[in-house]
């Protein structure tokens, strides 16, 4: 019991972990001084720097990220809409001025994204702020109208109404628009400066570099003879020499990338300040130096450069005794945060992937840099400019044109043309897309589109990578929560409990209709809401109770069974929420419509773990719970979430969210503050997900399209001070989601159709993944979802085929296979769960439970020397801390042992002459000799119906491979230095 509590608590710390997140991991701002020789100041300037965790900090606090996942953000291939959904396929476009008489434009395509059978509105908006982007979900029976679309955007009033554009050429236009976003292709500059060199004058001298900084040139790309040049130049002359006959140049991830090298641009012996260097390297946003020296040397610093356009510096450093590069990054103060963080220490010894991290910090901070003030301010006076030039060409064309299909303006999308006009629409239509197409292959001939897929994603496993949890589950779900490493879900056909790979066990009949739930493994409950309506109410159970009933095969509870479960005074509740950090007590609060009842519960883990053991003489745990007090609102609460206070004391908050609004209130006192409102004419609440950074309470908001982010500060005098914040952000998904999930660095949102990742920081798009059907099941601890398995093949055979060719690995979520496409019309397709491994987002790998409730109990066979051999499941479904558990301990017992005499066994004799670690291809299962005869025969059990097999010794490397109809997955352990190789 005590291992089982310890395995709980464990789990639940990681539930409570991904609410956690710092933005210490993107390093600290710092105000940097240079001077010269003599010792007199140059510059200074605020920049944020970046050098991994601090030193000091060996002992990590719970939700301290240790990894480091490395995704460009906001990648072009998810955000360049235009481009990828709407240029060579039929789609509308809009023109029109809202209230304050500004014009904007509005495109409009049906289609079926990803070729994922999903089929979608995607929608772009464009205005002098910028665009906005999103999807709206196609139904064959409801037409979807423009002012629709608009007032999903948050557009409502206008000065003048939409009129539809028809002219080929505004797709020219429209892309031109796009562009403005920002460059698909990148230029940064890379600077040689020798060890003890402090101004930007000595650096920019270098005539050449040493052998090691040509090596990191190497690393970076490939040097290119410039004249002729036909890719991308980054500003070099490609036709007369004047920027130097060669330059390093790449692609990554289907962006070119011209790399500005000091030693590579014309030098000159009369010019000390070396313009011609310093035109290009100084006018690019990123910038690479390349230090030599060690460590103890005067470290350089981004105030020793004299430019106004660099804002980031990426300093490296090269360490010839371990053959490891160091990166430190300089952010001017005003680039927002951007990733990956860098990893502690920042040291790398895999040179590719210290390429890959580069590029992707480097790509990323360039993006993060066009959201300064000094560049944003810029393009929003580029975007005015070009839309208003644009509105005014076309406006006097659009009153000339009379026809009938103006009547639309205002109307449906894409709907059917009258009979007089089909021809001519048809014909308008045909050159509309083969304009379009043309510009397509235009664009992406010149070099100015990315790849529609990242290419190094193919060999890397993501984290949000899913995992089959139980295949054609036939049941519509309510609600679920993770218990242990099982599934506790209400289903029309009752409670259920699924574990992985093992048939599910029913716990409660279908009487008992369970709407909300959460496993509270540490305390030994079960909280569940029931019923609806007048008739809900809020139960309570032992989870050690409901695992006995399970154990003994009792008869299946109903909800008659469940009288002494009911907790008093809960009659009528529509929505009930707990604290997610249980500290000394469990706190719930349940909303009975206008009403919130605050119940706690005392929390001692001794007294949970005796009450656990013995079941004392009640199972029902009701009596435990006090009622505290009533708390009145103004309107029933939609969402509702606890948010603990930094003492405990009279602090803690309750975030509620009803009609236009989330109010903040006090459980103590009962007073309401306003947190924010909602300036939408509707609203469709999602969540209010309370995160912690660096201790500090915080929310996400959550409501229509926008995810906001407001700091909530300690109690003032008994009122929460909120107010604007610089910490305070908001970002828009591309789709309304009906669930939001945090799990630093991520924050995911589920619809319909489609995960979309982001990162929790600053809000950034990570990728998003369509998934048909799809419905969150859990997250609380794992995230649990249902899908259909049948999902079409994606249109990048090709690049499917490569990634298969290239290494195995998980299939992503829209991989999955399942049972095929029915071919029957109106068949429903067969569905799926998956789950995503928590402790894969939050970036530190924790152990899970090593039991779970329908977990078997193991089978132990002893060999000839009286020691216990490897337990054997059937299922073969052991985690990974498991077989470390058990590969340790057995390692531990052979080192005892090996200086014994081993008996020789008939097994033993039989094998006298086979070689160390041979194959047997008729019995289909590795065999071992020597000490490893201790565990052969165990061993055997685990191989049984094995087709390959591998050795660590070098001399004996016996790989063979055969056809065996019985072939099943099997994991393979080496007692000797505890590696675990999964093989399928």
């Amino acid at each position: 019991l005590m291992k089982r509590f310890y395995s709980s608590s464990v789990s639940e710390d990681l539930g409570c972990r991904r609410g956690e997140f710092s933005r210490k991991h993107y390093g600290s701002v710092e105000l940097l001084i240079s001077s010269d020789a003599d010792g007199a100041i140059q510059r200074a300037g605020r920049f944020r720097v970046e050098n991994g965790s601090s030193g000091e900090n060996t002992d990590y606090t719970p939700g301290t990220w240790h990894r480091t996942d490395v995704h460009l953000e906001n990648p072009e291939y998810h955000t360049r809409w235009y481009f990828k959904y709407f240029l060579g396929k039929v789609h509308q476009n809009y023109i029109g001025t809202d209230a304050e008489k500004n014009p904007f434009f509005l495109s409009v395509v049906l289609s079926d994204e990803n070729n994922q059978r999903v089929p979608q509105y995607h929608s772009i908006l464009w205005r002098k702020t910028g665009t906005q982007k999103i999807s709206l979900p196609y139904s064959p029976t409801k037409t979807l109208s423009v002012k629709s679309i608009l007032s999903a955007m948050s557009l409502d009033k206008f000065e003048k109404s939409p009129r539809e554009i028809f002219h080929p050429e505004i797709q020219k236009d429209l892309l031109v628009l796009e562009e403005q976003e920002g460059s698909v292709n990148f230029k940064f500059g890379v600077l040689y400066a020798k060890d003890g060199q402090l101004t930007d004058d000595e650096m920019f001298s270098n005539e050449t570099g040493s052998e090691s900084f040509q090596r990191f040139l190497h690393l970076l790309g490939d040097t290119i003879t410039l004249k002729g040049w036909t890719g991308y130049r980054g500003g070099l002359d490609t036709k007369n020499d004047t920027t130097g006959t060669c330059s390093i140049y790449t692609v990554f991830q289907g962006h070119e990338i011209m790399f500005h090298v000091s030693t590579m641009l014309p030098y000159s012996r009369e010019n000390k300040q070396q313009v011609e260097r310093k035109r290009h390297i100084g006018n690019d946003i990123v910038t690479i130096v390349f230090q030599e020296g060690e460590e103890s040397s005067p470290a350089f610093k981004p105030s020793m450069i004299r430019s106004h356009f660099t804002h980031i510096f990426a300093l490296v450093r090269y360490n010839k005794q371990n053959d490891s590069y160091r990166l430190k990054i300089f952010s001017e103060e005003s680039v927002p945060l951007f990733g990956p963080p860098l990893p502690s220490p920042p040291v790398f010894t895999n040179h590719q992937e210290f390429r890959d991290f580069v590029l992707v910090k480097l790509i990323n901070g360039e993006k993060a840099t066009l959201e300064t003030p000094t560049f944003s301010q810029k393009r929003q006076r580029t975007l005015d400019m070009l839309i208003r030039s644009l509105y005014q060409d076309l406006m006097p064309d659009l009153h000339k044109v009379n026809n009938m299909l103006n009547r639309r303006s205002f109307s449906d999308v894409l709907p059917e043309s009258p009979k007089s006009t089909r021809k001519k629409e048809e014909a308008r239509q045909a050159e509309f897309v083969r304009l379009g197409q043309a510009l397509k292959l235009k664009t992406t001939v010149k070099g100015d589109a990315t790849a529609n897929l990242a290419t190094t994603s193919f060999c890397k496993k993501e984290p949000w990578e899913s995992q089959s949890f139980c295949s054609n589950f036939p049941h519509e779900v309510v609600c679920a929560d993770s218990w242990g490493q099982s599934l506790l879900v209400s289903t029309d056909a009752g409670i259920l409990l699924i574990d992985d790979g093992q048939p599910s066990v029913q716990v409660f009949d279908k009487t008992l209709q369970i709407k909300q739930m959460h496993v509270l493994e540490a305390l030994d409950l079960l909280i569940a809401r029931t019923d609806k309506g007048k008739d809900s109410r809020l139960l309570v159970f032992r989870l050690s109770a409901v695992q006995k009933d399970i154990e003994t095969k009792q008869i299946i509870r109903s909800k008659y069974d469940c009288r002494e479960n009911k907790l008093e005074r809960t009659k009528g509740c529509h929505l009930y929420a707990i604290n997610t950090h249980l500290g000394s007590e469990l706190r719930i609060v349940v909303a009975i419509r206008n009403k919130l009842l605050l119940v706690t519960k005392k929390y001692n883990p001794c007294n949970s773990l005796t009450s656990s053991s013995l079941l004392s003489s009640s199972e029902s745990p009701v009596e435990e719970f006090q009622y505290i007090r009533e708390i009145c609102l103004s309107d029933p609460p939609v969402v509702m979430t606890l948010v603990d206070g930094p003492t405990g004391d009279s602090d803690n908050m309750i975030c509620v969210a009803y009609r236009h609004q989330f109010d903040l209130v006090n459980e103590s006192t009962g007073e309401s503050y306003r947190l924010h409102h909602v300036e939408t004419n509707k609203v469709n609440f999602v969540a209010a997900i309370d995160v912690y950074e660096d201790g500090e309470a915080g929310l996400l908001l959550c409501y229509n399209y926008v995810c906001q982010y407001r700091k909530v500060y300690p109690f003032n005098g008994g009122s929460p001070l909120i107010q604007p914040s610089a910490y305070d952000f908001h970002f828009s998904w591309n789709q309304v989601p009906y669930a939001v999930v945090c799990a630093f660095p991520y924050i995911l949102a589920f619809t319909t159709d489609s995960i979309e990742i982001r990162l929790v920081v600053n809000g950034n798009l990570v990728h998003t993944a369509v998934v048909p059907d799809l419905q969150l099941v859990a997250s609380r601890s794992d995230i649990y979802f249902k899908a259909t398995a049948a999902v079409s093949g994606s249109s990048d055979s090709s690049s499917k085929e490569m990634s298969s060719r290239s290494s195995p690995q998980t299939p992503t979520t829209y991989e999955m296979p399942g049972c095929p496409l029915s071919s029957v019309e109106g068949e429903v397709p067969c569905k799926n769960l998956y789950k995503i491994p928590l402790s894969n987002l939050v970036g530190r790998s924790i152990e899970r439970p090593l039991k779970s409730p329908l977990t078997p109990k193991a089978i132990t066979t002893t060999t000839s020397s009286g020691i216990a051999s490897l337990p054997v499941t059937h299922s073969l479904s052991l985690s990974r801390m498991e077989i470390k558990e058990i590969a340790s301990r057995t390692r531990k017992e052979l080192l005892g042992l090996l200086d014994e005499p081993i008996p020789k066994t008939e097994s033993a004799q039989k094998q006298k002459k086979v070689p160390r670690r041979q194959s047997d291809p008729k019995q289909g299962a590795v065999r071992s000799t020597s000490s490893d005869r201790i565990i052969s025969s165990s061993f055997e059990s685990y191989s049984e119906g094995c087709h390959l097999s591998t050795s660590s010794d070098p001399n004996t490397l016996a790989n063979r491979e055969e056809s065996s109809p019985s072939s099943c997955p099997f994991q393979l352990i080496s007692l000797y230095d505890e590696d675990i190789i999964d093989l399928k």
